[in-house]
């Protein structure tokens, strides 16, 4: 689990059973009520991309990744 006060660019989370990819992020402290991020989440497997708000403090699953090289032979 990640705090969305932690949500970095290029932090990986799921989401509605999906895996998404923060593009943008922003800390937003009103001056009256509690403090929110507001996001910008790409899809890893479809490319849409989608804003979303969260409380600040939140906690949503962590996506785990795994990039690896591979290396393509046509005969």
């Amino acid at each position: 689990m990640i705090s969305s006060n932690d949500f970095r660019t290029g932090t990986s989370i799921e989401l509605d059973g999906q895996v998404w990819r923060v593009v943008e992020f922003l800390h937003v402290k009103p001056g009256k009520g509690s403090a929110f991020v507001r996001t910008k989440l790409k899809a890893v497997q479809s490319g849409n991309v989608v804003e979303k708000t969260f409380r600040a403090g939140e906690t949503v699953p962590q996506a785990v990744l795994e990039k690896s090289t591979l290396q393509h032979t046509y005969m």
